[in-house]
């Protein structure tokens, strides 16, 4: 964390993302909700003191999002197998990580995370983003091995936006702001894909939203750019035109609000991806720029070493 605060002191970067649940389901700090504790999901705790780290980041006006790995819950899952996607078969299905996931479809998962999210946003946090909020990728073929717990006939984007609408009055009342990460191509797509994101159905419901455009994570090709880690601006610029488009319908029906887009760019390099070439601060100056020429001024940046060689782009 001090590396990190380091460099928001030197450049013009004002924000952090914690992990409140982490990917495996552990809790960060020691929680208090009745269910994390007897779920055991406060056994590894990384933050000593969770209020103190959000009053130091607070006192240095850094902006902090706490991060919830929603359905992707393995945790969860061996406490409570009952509410994890079940194979046809028999058995509970697990992805190509081997990895459990909570059926989006079962109303006790969701409240147990918006209760995580209630905590965290009453301990300071100034935003819940809720990460993973969706069912698995590859949905044609999960949708042949998986039996859903579908007891009221809703399509997977009605559920993922009817989780988003329940936790969002339950944060705004907890005095911070809903975001939710969707992929990167759910500001293209035309359907959900399989994984229950439709960019109006959930940008309609949340305060931010935030597609993962990395450029290393599109196909050759796509947007007619045919090495898409070697042009980050042109991927970045068609996604955010598509977004704005999407947001620009929605604000158009006076019923509707439309989520301020916050997408998250590539701040790794992807040496799996050929060819691929290294994501150093020009890489990622020129993904700004690409979502500025969109008229898209807010970004996060990602790297799973959460190093970054960035620097201010004023």
């Amino acid at each position: 964390m001090d590396r990190l605060i380091q460099l928001i002191d030197r450049t013009d970067l004002n924000a952090v993302v914690i992990d409140v649940k982490n990917d495996y389901g552990e809790m960060t700090y020691t929680s208090n909700v009745p269910e994390v504790r007897n779920m055991g999901a406060n056994a590894r705790p990384a933050i000593r003191d969770v209020r103190e780290l959000i009053a130091r980041l607070h006192s240095r006006n850094i902006y902090c999002i706490g991060r919830i790995v929603t359905f992707k819950d393995p945790l969860y899952i061996r406490k409570k197998p009952e509410m994890a996607l079940q194979k046809k078969s028999g058995g509970i299905w697990q992805d190509q990580q081997d990895k459990a996931w909570v059926d989006p479809f079962q109303t006790a998962p969701h409240s147990y995370n918006i209760a995580i999210a209630e905590e965290a946003a009453r301990l300071g946090f100034d935003e819940i983003q809720f990460d993973y909020v969706r069912f698995p990728d590859n949905g044609p073929k999960v949708d042949k091995e998986v039996r859903y717990a579908n007891r009221n006939g809703q399509s997977k984007a009605e559920a993922i936006q009817y989780f988003l609408q329940q936790a969002g009055d339950r944060i705004h009342g907890a005095g911070a702001i809903l975001s939710a990460d969707v992929f990167g191509l759910v500001t293209s797509s035309e359907d959900d894909m399989g994984i229950g994101q439709i960019w109006p159905s959930i940008a309609s419901v949340v305060d931010v939203i935030s597609p993962m455009t990395y450029p290393s994570h599109y196909s050759q090709g796509m947007y007619g750019v045919s090495k898409p880690d070697l042009q980050p601006y042109a991927i970045i610029h068609k996604a955010m035109k598509d977004a704005r488009l999407r947001n620009d319908s929605l604000s158009a029906d006076p019923f509707k609000k439309a989520a301020r887009i916050r997408p998250w760019l590539q701040g790794f390099t992807a040496t799996w991806v050929k060819p691929h070439q290294h994501y150093g601060a020009d890489q990622i100056l020129t993904q700004i720029k690409a979502a500025k020429d969109q008229g898209v001024k807010e970004f996060l940046l990602w790297s799973p070493t959460c190093k970054y060689d960035y620097r201010s782009s004023n």
